[in-house]
């Protein structure tokens, strides 16, 4: 019997499809340097789109036996989302904002699998806010350096997580309630499954972005 806890198995299963997340083009030439604050803006505004589709529906699951215990609000970033745009793109922000087609993709699958699958919510749930915590804190760094942000000010307040004081510790705490999930070993398969289809949604909205941001011959 493999007693590979569940939290190991996630990781493990999505790890080539987050490398490859990590490693885009777009990425790579956002957090160089290459391309400039209205790249790194139109990011952010994909990154609404997403946050929306996981947050709008997030208080219809907190009674859900599987997804419930990981709606938790001091991981809500739509705010903190809302107050970078704000600042990137001032205050009528809301009226430029539009979707690619691939964020399209993207934050519909979210808000399906809040509408029918919540363990399919656990997945996305995952694969966002557990890399926000950690590989978002580098894109905050560099985003600071590069177009001069305040410190954990506007512009990069949604990598900032106010009210979790001691990540480390969150994030052992998250991967228990990943190993206590309550699902069989087939529902568990599909979670990581969504998980490596949650990261290729991810993959093509930087694949998108870096069609709409090519750098200069």
């Amino acid at each position: 019997m493999d007693t590979t806890s569940f939290s190991s198995l996630i990781r493990t299963a999505s790890q080539d499809a987050h490398t490859e997340a990590e490693t885009s083009s777009f990425m790579g030439d956002l957090l160089g340097g290459r391309l400039g604050i209205d790249a790194y803006a139109r990011y952010t505004e994909q990154l609404w789109f997403v946050y929306q589709a996981l947050e709008d529906g997030a208080d219809s699951l907190r009674s859900d036996p599987v997804a419930g215990p990981f709606v938790q609000p001091e991981l809500m970033r739509r705010e903190a989302l809302e107050r970078d745009l704000a600042h990137l793109r001032g205050s009528s922000w809301r009226a430029g904002l539009t979707p690619l087609p691939a964020t399209t993709a993207y934050a519909e699958r979210v808000a399906q699998c809040v509408r029918e699958w919540p363990a399919g919510y656990v997945a996305h749930h995952y694969t966002r806010y557990l890399g926000d915590l950690s590989g978002g804190q580098i894109i905050r760094d560099r985003a600071e350096k590069a177009w001069g942000f305040a410190r954990k000010g506007d512009g990069v307040r949604f990598y900032v997580f106010d009210e979790i004081t001691n990540p480390a510790a969150f994030k052992r705490n998250y991967r228990e309630l990943l190993d206590g999930v309550q699902a069989d070993d087939l529902e568990k398969q599909r979670i990581v499954i969504e998980c490596k289809r949650a990261f290729a949604l991810n993959t093509a909205v930087f694949h998108a972005l870096g069609e709409e941001f090519p750098l200069s011959a």
